[in-house]
């Protein structure tokens, strides 16, 4: 029987018990992993301290445990470092840039039902992983937004550049237009060959989805995070002027096609931070997060940091009762 320390702002903690090696935790997790299971489901995002986690091999051996079947990343958006084994980096992006709450690939038609990230090197100061339960990021937002996103959606509008995000050729792990073609098509993605030679697709998702285990309601998208009205105002304005209106590397809107007002925006990112909670890192630590219940982020670091990532248990959204169900949306 695990005991969880449960403490205001911090996610359920337990300690695991002193093994002679990796093998020997493994061993212990296999045989907890159904208090596990439950534990995730009841609190979202579940900590583990104090296991033989050394080096991105040891990530992928507990990783095989926790989370047999893998999930492809797919339409990538930010940049990561490959470790191999289906380990990645959490990110590559600078130390000083915070990474806002979202939960991992909503805007595909399978995305990964569980996240494991482990700590490798700790940073000096900040750059905790947050995380916030989206149950209580549905019950604390206006009846007026979630009605709306139940609704209509929302939509997700991309332009994929080597200049200020990830060009196509990255984002789809391909040279060939003809397979981009063919995976927005099997996707529900309309696309815009540009005449630069860059790609602006769109899609149209539900907003809410219910888990597949739990059944339980959830707010599950990247509306605000990838929303205008999210960016910094000084860097939102020269991307304005830049770009254009029509030229954001991302945006989203509501699925009826009207744009979101900032004090939506404001709305949406004022109930993640009421609903977050964190925990500093140290090395050794692994944590669990259901990707369905738990949106995730990244906290402004200084010095080293090394966080692993792996990800699996891949879930269809046509499974979790979808608000909509996705469809294509107008470029």
């Amino acid at each position: 029987m695990l005991t969880w320390e449960l403490n205001p702002g911090r996610p359920a903690l337990a300690h695991a018990p002193r093994t002679a090696d990796l093998g020997e935790a493994c061993e212990w997790l296999r045989e907890n992993e159904r208090e596990l299971t439950e534990a995730l489901h009841r609190h979202g995002t579940i900590f583990l301290r104090g296991l033989p986690v050394a080096g991105t091999e040891d990530v992928g051996a507990v990783r095989d445990v926790l989370i047999p079947e893998r999930t492809p990343y797919r339409e990538k958006a930010t940049p990561r470092s490959d470790y191999g084994n289906g380990v990645f980096s959490s990110t590559d992006l600078p130390p000083a840039q915070s990474i806002r709450m979202h939960n991992e690939n909503s805007y595909t038609l399978t995305f990964p039902g569980r996240l494991l990230f482990a700590c490798l090197t700790a940073p000096e100061e900040g750059g905790a992983t947050p995380t916030a339960d989206v149950r209580q990021v549905l019950a604390s937002l206006p009846a007026h937004l979630v009605q709306r996103m139940r609704a209509t959606g929302w939509t997700l509008t991309r332009n994929y550049s080597d200049y200020v995000s990830l060009g196509w050729r990255t984002a789809f792990a391909t040279e060939d237009r003809a397979e981009v073609e063919a995976y927005c098509r099997a996707n529900g993605i309309t696309w815009e060959w540009l005449a630069d030679g860059n790609l602006r697709t769109a899609q149209l998702r539900p907003g809410t989805i219910h888990h597949p285990a739990t059944g339980e309601e959830v707010w599950f998208n990247h509306l605000a995070f990838w929303n205008e009205w999210s960016l910094d105002p000084d860097i939102r304005e020269a991307m304005t002027d830049e770009f254009g209106p029509d030229g954001f590397p991302f945006n989203t809107g509501f699925g009826d096609g009207e744009p979101l007002e900032r004090a939506d925006v404001d709305l949406l990112n004022e109930a993640y931070r009421a609903a977050t909670v964190r925990e500093r890192w140290q090395v050794g630590d692994v944590m669990l997060v259901d990707n369905v219940l738990c949106a995730h982020g990244r906290d402004p670091y200084r010095g080293a940091r090394k966080i692993a990532v792996s990800m699996g248990q891949p879930v269809e959204v046509l499974d979790c009762r979808p608000s909509i169900r996705p469809q294509l949306a107008d470029a």
